[in-house]
Parts: structure tokens; C-alpha cells; sequence
């Protein structure tokens, strides 16, 4: 330590006056006539209690004090002066503030004060309530038996930054009006009343920020972190003026389900917002990523999804009350510019949210139609059982995608969808969210492609219909169901173009009109439409992901990788974003290195890590031809398969019996695809009119040298998916047919299908050149001049 530095333990306080960035916009002059009484007010209580100042920051104060006591003293003093104040001041000329007391080491240096008693002062202040005090446990420890105060523990909460978890509790002031929930207070080891507290106002104006920053209080975020989230981060000078994301809002209830209904309560607002043309509202799959307890910075999340403000807040739930506190935040220069707090019965809730979406949609200055304001104020249930099912299935659905547990997660949705359904029949919202389940495990993961299946979903759709026969969702539903229940994409896009006026706000829109125009062979439009989905939801990385392979569809390769660049600044650990980035190395260029390092470096984190990416370790190590790689990564794989394209699944049985045809054991090939075969067929049974599952059950029967069923099968599976209806999936039933023709014996057929397939608008990977080159599907061609041919013309010009 240097000779003008001093390290002492110090009561620390900090205050901060309420309302002052707001009030500023409003009447500049007005808030510097309050901000200068309330620092004449303030410098006069401080010296009563030995209290020193260190620094005013804007409307801030840091005082330091001897003792525990006389900083809280003087905090109860400054909070009294201030209330007998107010009690004859209109409402538009009171002063408020907020106190936060530490004690802890402090260093004294150059005039300043810093240390971790400085830091976590400031954070209890901000969860100090207007016209509140919020001490320490270490504060509350001394004071408690000297002071004539009642003391409330409040809710457990992670400080920002602050890595040591901590009991925090508020004084209650003698005139205070009691506005606490009517829930059964605990009790602490000390006798002291605890209850949860609200979430109020979390940051300072942008003065005390930069001070602080300056003076060493807050943690810098890692470099790397931050270029990440740059790269996935929208230009800030395209942030439109009216746009805003709704941030996940917290839990304050005791039991931890009701995390289920704040997500519930926030989803609702984002919702209604979201229905308002004049604004740009970022979806909910975006926001979910910055759940309360992550340590964020405001201004990096609105740079990260493109918008001017944010909304946060906090859901308390106990018995049939309710208490929901929300702000409205210019994330630009973080000026608090609405907040309010709602106690009501339980079963006010959705007006509430109703009340926050208006309110926020006047302090932004948007234009709200009668039937938009109509949609904001219709609650989505009346009842609130079905409301906490509904919730849980949504939070669900959000994240499956294509995760380890998405087919699990979908299934356990649609159980708590259908009983939201029984508790409310009129559930509109949940028979949407119904279909949408079912055609994911219908079509998207194809893992139940069955008429039943199927029924499901257009039941759901037909419930949604009686419902609301004209909403803007019902058209949107009746789409998802007409694209992956009936492949009738020109009635789809039909229904999407009657209602894009209305969802103005909904990436659902265009991320379907964008697969739709793929499928048609329409691959730069409907690229377009991706993007556009991904400007409403930036931090949805499947999205990315899909624009990944619209790009190698394309044979645009260098923009895939880009894209998947993307997607892994926004989950940089995804192992399977990062295994394709790295196979794309492989179809472009035949070059297996990458793969092979990613796979490396996946297997150093342990097996729970390289099963997800199983499938791409065993392609790598077949291209490869290691055969000792190859039986690892199939132990690896357990029941998942070993590979899969667009709806299109090679069993694990399938992959050993290719391993063992590369290695020439005949009988264990035969067996393993005698044993995928009895997989795939009863596939087949329960979907007989699906051509990329027939496809499969061709290649295995000439793999088993049953040549005319496999080639019956095959063209049975093209004329199922035939191009001009279905490109996507009819040029990967195509390259299949190929390969069954090659594994048949058929050269003449297979070089013929070969040509055909490359000629088709939508390129499948096992048409490019490094499959063609590597691939041991492929093995009976090599050597024939035609197919060296091809595959020589396919390499990349460098």
C-alpha cells in the first residue's frame, strides 16, 4: 500500500434521490430546484452523526461514518426529515430517496474511497424501496439491540458483481404504512419479521455509473464475453426510437414454482406489447436469456437485441394476493422514465399486465389502434390455474429446439397444455400453443410423423377456429398446421399474408414464410425473410442456425460459417452449432481437420459432452476411414442416431452396419442391418406416406441385397415428395435413391440419379463434394471414371 493510501473498516452509506433522471426530462428546472434543497437538507443531518462526505455524484451521495449505528441513525433521520417534508408538498414536489448502509474495508486514497464496503453499499441501495432503508446483515448484527427500529429480511438476491452471498434486511420506519402481502411473516434466529420484498429501481442514472466505473467500483465483464456478444449485436446506429425488449421479470413469491407464473406474468406483457404495429418488440426467445440472477450490463443488452429500452420487474405471489413491479428504462443513457408498483387480489393479475403494457406504450409514444388496444385488454384466461400450466408448457417449448431433451420437453408441454385446456376450454392461447407441439414432433423432428399425431394437431387448430375464427393467431396456426401437417404451402403462405399487418412483431411470421419460400426452391427470398425473423428475435441461434443451411443450400459455404459464427457469439459452448461450423469444412472442401479438432476438444470435456455430438464424431471418423474412431463415437451414440438431414434418420444400427461394410465383416454387417431394418420399418407402418422415412428403409434393404424392394421403395419415396412440391426434402429423397441405387449394384441408375440430384434447386449434403469425395455411402462408385468425374468438378476453386 502506498504512503497516501489508509485501509480502515467504515460504515458506509449511500444515497440516491428518486425519480431525478425522469423528472429531469420532464422539467429540468423543477429537478434542479429539488436536487439542490434535497443536498441542503442532507449536508445538514450528516455532521449530527459524524457522518463525512465523501463525494456527490449527481443526485448521489457516498458518506462515510465510525460506526454502524450512527450511519443508520442518520439514515432514519434524513428519512424523517424527508417524510414530515412531503406531508405538506404536492405530489409533483416531493423528495425521495433511497439509503443503502454497509460496514466493511474501505481504502482511502487521493481523496476517494474504494473498496468491497463501498461496492456492496451501493448495491444495497438500489434495492432499497423510495423513501426506504436497506442495511447489510454485518449492519443489522450491530444496530439490532440499539436501535428502537423494526427490522425485515429481505427475499435472498445475488448482488451484481458481488460474488459472496448476502443477508439483506430493510428498517421500518414508525410511520410507515404497512403495504405488505398478506402472507404469513417468518420469522429470522433473532425474532426479526421477515417478508418478501418488492424489486424496485436496480441502477443509478448514468452519472453515478460512469463515476463509479471510474472510481474502480464495478467489475469490467471479460474481453472475450464481450466481443461475443458484439458479433451477435445489431449496429447501434439502425436502433429504432420506439423499440423495446421486456426482460425476464423476477420471482419475489416463497415458492419457487411461481417462477413459472412470473415468466407467465412478463410473457403476457411482452405479448400484448407485441401486438402494437408502432413499436419493435424483441420476442420472448430472445429475452429468456437474461433470466434474473445473470450479472448484465442494461446498455450491452440493448445493444445485443437492437433496441432503445427495456422493461424490468418482479412478480411476489402469496395467498391471493399479488404484488408486480415494473419499470421503463432508456437502456441509451439508463434514465428510469416510468415505474410503478401494483398490489392486487390474484385475480387482477391480467389487468395489471394490461395496465403496464398501456402505460409503457404512452411513455413511448405509440400509436395504439381501437382493435389493438382491444387485443391488449382481453385476458388470455380467466382462470389462474390454467394460466400457472400454460406458462410452465410455454417455458418449455421455448427452449426445446433441437436440444438432447426437446422431444421430451414437447411431450411433457402437450400434457400441460391439454390440462390447461380441461381447466379453461376457452383457453384460446393454449389450443395455439397445442398445435404447435404436436406438428413439432409431427414435422419438425419428424419423431412421431403419424396420422395420429397429425389428428392432434388439427384438432387443436380446429379448437382455435371456434374460438377465434378471425384472429391474426388463428391464421398463423392454420398455417404452421397447412406447412408441416398438409405440405400445402401456397394455402399457408395465404394465410400468413392475411394477417401480416397484425403480427407485426411476431418472428413466427416470417421464419415460416422464410422455410415455405426454401421449400419452393426460393432460397435468397426466403433467406430474406430469416433475417428479418432474426431482427425481432436476435438471440434465437436456431434461427441462425437455419440461416446457416439456407446459406449452404445455396453453396455459399464461407456465409454458413459466418452465419454459425453468429450464433455461437450468442452460446459460445453449443456443442452442436460448433460441430457443424466445423463440418461445413468437410462438404465444402473435403477437409476433415477442423472436425477433427472440435471432436478433440470436445471429447477432453467428458462423455457427458460428446454425446451430443456422437453422430458428428463418427461422421468425421468414416470420412476419415479410422475404424477404431468410428466403434467409439457408435458407444458413444447409445440409441441416438448417427445421422440426420432435414427429417431424415439413420438409426445407430444402420451406422455400425455401414462401419462394418467399410471394414468387410459381412455378417455383422448383415446383422446390424437386419436389426435397423425391423427399426425403420415399423417407422414406416405407423407413417406410410412419408417419403424421407421410405427413403431409409430403400438404402437398408440394399445394403441387405434385397434390390428390387429397395429400388420399388425408392421410387415410392420420390414420388411421395415429389421436387415441385417439397424441394427440401424432395432433393434429399433424391440423393438417398442414389445411394440405394448405388448400394444395389445399380451404377448406371445411381450415376443417373446422382446428375439428377445436383441439378436440383436445393443442394443436400450428401451431395457436395467433400460427401462425395469421403463418404463411404459412396464407395461403390469409386473408381468409375463418370463419378471421379463428378466429384473432381464439384472441388472448390480456391
Amino acid at each position: 500500500m502506498s504512503a497516501d493510501e489508509q485501509r480502515k473498516l467504515a460504515a458506509i452509506m449511500f444515497t440516491d434521490m428518486v425519480g431525478y433522471s425522469t423528472l429531469s426530462q420532464r422539467d429540468q428546472k423543477l429537478a434542479q430546484e429539488l436536487l439542490e434543497e434535497h443536498r441542503q437538507l442532507l449536508r445538514e443531518i450528516f455532521p449530527q452523526f459524524n457522518g463525512t462526505e465523501i463525494k456527490t455524484i449527481g443526485d448521489a451521495f457516498l458518506v462515510e461514518f465510525q460506526s454502524a449505528l450512527e450511519a443508520a441513525q442518520c439514515a432514519m433521520a434524513i428519512q424523517r426529515a424527508l417524510a414530515k417534508r412531503n406531508a405538506d408538498a404536492p405530489a409533483d414536489r416531493q423528495i425521495q430517496v433511497r439509503i443503502g448502509v454497509h460496514i466493511g474495508d474501505v481504502v482511502h486514497r487521493g481523496g476517494d474511497v474504494y473498496g468491497d464496503g463501498v461496492n456492496i453499499a451501493l448495491r444495497i441501495e438500489s434495492l432499497a424501496a423510495a423513501g426506504g432503508i436497506c442495511v447489510s446483515m454485518d449492519v443489522e448484527r450491530q444496530i439490532r439491540n440499539a436501535l428502537e427500529a423494526r427490522f425485515e429480511k429481505l427475499a435472498p438476491t445475488e448482488l451484481k458483481n458481488i460474488s459472496v452471498p448476502m443477508d439483506l434486511f430493510r428498517i421500518v420506519m414508525p410511520w410507515e404504512r404497512d403495504t405488505r402481502l398478506t402472507a404469513e411473516p417468518q420469522k429470522t434466529a433473532h425474532g426479526a419479521t421477515t417478508r418478501r420484498m418488492p424489486w424496485h429501481e436496480v441502477v443509478l442514472a448514468l452519472l453515478l455509473v460512469a463515476a463509479l466505473i471510474a472510481g474502480g467500483f464495478f467489475l469490467r465483464h471479460r474481453a472475450s464475453q464481450q466481443a461475443s456478444n458484439t458479433a451477435a449485436s445489431p449496429s447501434v446506429g439502425s436502433v429504432p426510437e420506439k423499440s423495446i425488449a421486456v426482460l425476464p421479470f423476477e420471482n419475489l413469491s416463497e415458492e419457487k414454482q411461481n417462477e413459472y407464473f412470473a415468466d407467465g406474468v412478463q410473457d403476457q406483457i411482452l405479448t400484448d406489447l407485441s401486438q402494437i404495429a408502432d413499436l419493435k418488440v424483441i420476442s420472448r426467445t430472445s429475452v429468456m436469456q437474461y433470466k434474473a440472477g445473470a450479472q448484465h450490463n442494461l446498455r450491452e443488452i440493448a445493444q445485443q437485441l437492437g433496441v432503445a429500452h427495456v422493461v424490468e420487474g418482479s412478480v411476489q405471489r402469496a395467498a391471493n394476493k399479488i404484488r408486480v413491479n415494473a419499470q421503463l428504462i432508456d437502456a441509451r443513457n439508463d434514465a428510469h422514465l416510468w415505474a410503478q408498483t401494483y398490489d392486487r387480489d390474484l385475480a387482477d393479475v391480467f389487468a395489471i399486465q394490461s395496465e403496464i403494457a398501456k402505460a409503457i406504450a404512452d411513455q413511448l409514444q405509440a400509436k395504439l389502434s381501437p382493435n389493438e388496444k382491444k387485443a391488449i385488454e382481453q385476458p388470455p384466461t380467466t382462470d389462474l390455474a390454467a394460466f400457472d400450466l400454460y406458462s410452465r408448457a410455454k417455458s418449455l417449448l421455448l427452449t426445446r429446439a433441437f436440444s438432447v431433451t426437446g422431444e421430451k420437453d414437447t411431450r411433457k408441454a402437450i400434457e400441460l397444455l391439454d390440462e390447461a385446456a380441461k381447466h379453461d376450454p376457452s383457453f384460446f392461447d393454449a389450443y395455439c400453443q397445442l398445435a404447435e407441439a404436436h406438428e413439432f414432433l409431427y414435422a419438425v423432428i419428424g419423431s412421431d410423423h403419424s396420422p395420429a399425431r397429425l389428428a392432434l394437431a388439427e384438432a387443436a387448430v380446429q379448437a382455435a377456429t371456434r374460438l377465434r375464427p378471425d384472429a391474426a393467431e388463428t391464421h398463423l396456426a392454420r398455417a404452421q398446421y397447412l406447412y408441416y401437417g398438409r405440405r400445402d404451402y401456397a394455402g399457408a403462405l395465404a394465410e400468413l399474408e392475411s394477417v401480416r399487418r397484425a403480427l407485426p412483431n411476431d418472428p413466427r411470421l416470417f421464419e415460416l414464410t422464410g422455410y415455405i419460400l426454401r421449400r419452393r426452391g426460393q432460397e435468397e427470398e426466403g433467406l430474406r425473410n430469416l433475417e428479418r425473423a432474426v431482427e425481432l428475435d436476435p438471440r434465437n441461434f436456431y434461427t441462425l442456425q437455419q440461416i446457416a443451411l439456407s446459406y449452404q443450400y445455396l453453396g455459399r459455404y464461407a456465409d454458413a460459417i459466418a452465419a454459425l459464427d453468429r450464433a455461437l457469439g450468442i452460446v459460445p459452448d453449443n456443442v452442436e452449432t460448433r460441430t457443424a461450423r466445423s463440418q461445413f469444412y468437410l462438404f465444402w472442401k473435403a477437409d476433415t481437420r477442423p472436425l477433427h479438432q472440435t471432436v478433440d476438444s470436445i471429447l477432453t470435456q467428458g462423455p457427458g459432452a460428446i454425446a451430443s455430438a456422437a453422430d458428428t464424431w463418427f461422421l468425421c471418423a468414416l470420412a476419415e476411414r479410422d475404424s477404431a474412431a468410428a466403434e467409439r463415437a457408435l458407444v458413444a451414440l447409445g440409441d441416438n442416431p448417427c445421422w440426420g438431414e432435414s427429417g431424415i434418420y439413420l438409426g445407430r444400427s444402420f451406422g455400425e452396419g455401414l462401419l462394418a461394410r467399410m471394414t468387410k465383416d459381412d455378417a455383422r454387417a448383415r446383422t446390424a442391418f437386419e436389426a435397423a431394418r425391423t427399426e425403420q420399418d415399423k417407422r414406416v407402418q405407423a407413417q406410410p406416406d412419408y417419403g424421407p422415412t421410405l427413403c431409409v428403409l430403400a438404402m437398408i434393404d440394399a445394403a441387405l441385397g434385397h434390390k428390387n424392394l429397395a429400388l420399388e421403395e425408392g421410387r415410392r419415396a420420390i414420388a411421395l415428395t415429389p421436387l415441385e412440391k417439397d424441394v427440401s426434402n424432395g432433393s434429399r429423397v433424391l440423393q438417398y435413391f442414389a445411394i440405394t441405387a448405388a448400394l444395389a449394384g445399380e451404377k448406371e441408375l445411381a450415376l443417373q440419379q446422382l446428375e439428377t440430384g445436383l441439378r436440383a434447386p436445393d443442394a443436400a449434403l450428401m451431395l457436395s463434394y467433400g460427401a462425395l469425395k469421403l463418404h463411404p455411402l459412396w464407395d461403390p462408385l469409386r473408381g468409375d471414371p463418370r463419378f471421379e468425374k463428378i466429384v473432381a468438378s464439384m472441388a472448390p476453386k480456391e
